[in-house]
């Protein structure tokens, strides 16, 4: 390069031009070194040149103006620069989150293990009530609700001797009960049979609730006339009526009430011909008439507990329960200054006016469940307790209570309600979603 530059130069001085030339020399962009000949052209203008010289400034000027908007705009947005690579996680921290998925999945696969074994035991017992309910209408007559027995005479005397239940005189009439005479037929519990399965709920509204008879029905209602309340739920107010106990069991009722009030827990009784229950999240009862299909009456309990102050051993918001025996309506409940024992109540079915109260000195939350036979309180050891026992006694002739061992089965293992019909001489029972009855048999003077 630098030889063509000379001798161009020396062509253009052998011409005898006097136009200046100049030799240059500088580092290129990459470092290296750069000649530059210049030699000044003829004296004519070049105005194209001259022309496109401001607009190459003008357009230099707009590109350098935009560079700095941009600098500007990556500043404000964190810097400029090049940016940092995204951390990958460590191969410890990886080995980590997979041990922890491996344990989510055990987690997983044992629910899934509890869960299947749940649904065979669930099978299991499914099978065994259609089992139990086929056979029980094998013995019953066609179109007659059925009428269960009790277990033969030889096995109650033995369980009565085993359990040791002194006989006791015939409860004297008092005046807490119906007028006529002495109660035809009381006597002492001495012996509770096993369980008979009517009918099992299908939803889980139906895991505890109230099934019942009227044992002094008003017409049109007959003494086979049946009546159940689902009890699981904050808004229950549905009453299902029954002809007779075998369309219960069938699942089809003849007309579902709709209470105008909604109840609490498993409490509810039904009674000459009205219903009585705890209105929800109250001390009160009240009387639901079954013809009217209004409320008659209602009450408060004075200082008894309520939802969930003093309820049974299972809980369920049964701090107020209703019973029925030979002398009529009782309300079992506790208060403050009965610092927990159940206190009884004898009421007036028409106007829920309290007769008389008896405080005892059995613990309710030490109880799971309680009813009255022939003005006698008789309570249950345990509610999920598959051999249980009948456990005390409180006789309100007498004001005394004594302990028990009377052989109860919870069958289900989950008992919600337990209540004594008088006309059947049978206590009636939820279970588990199962509806049950056990006979019973009393002392005779």
């Amino acid at each position: 390069m630098l030889r063509l530059c000379l001798l161009l130069w020396g062509s253009l001085a052998l011409r005898g031009r006097a136009d200046p030339a100049f030799l240059r020399r500088a580092p290129d962009s990459a470092g290296l070194c750069t000649y530059s000949f210049t030699v000044a052209g003829p004296a004519e203008a070049c105005p194209e040149a001259a022309a496109g010289v401001p607009e190459l400034r003008a357009e230099l000027a707009a590109l350098a103006a935009r560079l700095n908007r941009l600098e500007s705009r990556e500043r404000a947005m964190g810097g400029s620069g090049p940016r940092e690579p995204q951390q990958v996680a460590s191969p410890a921290r990886l080995e980590a989150a997979y041990g922890e998925l491996l344990r989510a999945r055990a987690r997983l696969e044992e629910e899934k293990g509890r869960l299947e074994r749940e649904k065979e035991e669930l099978g299991r017992r499914l099978e065994s009530s259609a089992q139990e309910i086929t056979r029980l209408r094998a013995r019953c007559a066609p179109g007659k609700a059925p009428r269960w027995e009790p277990q033969p005479l030889t096995f109650q005397e033995l369980q009565s001797e085993r359990t040791e239940v002194p006989v006791s005189r015939l409860l004297e009439e008092t005046a807490l009960g119906r007028p006529g005479g002495a109660h035809s037929g009381c006597g002492e519990l001495v012996w509770v049979g096993e369980p008979v399965v009517f009918g099992r709920a299908d939803s889980i509204a139906g895991k505890y609730g109230v099934w019942m008879k009227d044992p002094e029905p008003v017409p049109p209602f007959t003494r086979d006339t049946t009546w159940r309340v689902d009890a699981v739920g904050t808004e229950v107010r549905q009453l299902f009526q029954y002809e007779e106990a075998e369309q219960l069991a069938r699942g089809y009722p003849a007309k579902v009430h709709i209470l105008p009030r909604p109840l609490e827990s498993t409490g509810a009784v039904v009674y000459r011909g009205g219903l009585f229950f705890q209105p929800r999240n109250s001390r009160s009862v009240a009387r639901y008439d079954l013809r009217g299909e209004t409320v008659t009456a209602e009450r408060e309990i004075p200082g008894a507990g309520y939802h969930g102050q003093y309820p049974y051993s299972w809980g369920g918001y049964t701090d107020i329960d209703l019973a029925v025996d030979e002398m009529g309506l009782w309300v079992i409940y506790s208060t403050e200054s009965a610092r927990g024992a159940i206190v009884l109540s004898k009421l007036d079915p028409e106007t829920l006016e309290i007769r008389r109260t008896w405080e005892t000195n059995i613990r309710k939350r030490g109880v799971a469940n309680s009813f009255l036979i022939c003005g006698t309180l008789y309570t249950v050891s345990s509610y999920s307790a598959p051999n249980a026992t009948i456990n005390f006694a409180y006789d309100t002739t007498t004001g005394a209570s004594r302990a028990l061992s009377i052989p109860f089965e919870n069958r289900f293992r989950y008992l919600s309600m337990l209540d004594y019909n008088p006309s059947e001489r049978q206590l009636f029972a939820w279970d588990s979603f199962n509806m049950v009855t056990y006979p019973v048999r009393l002392s005779q003077a």
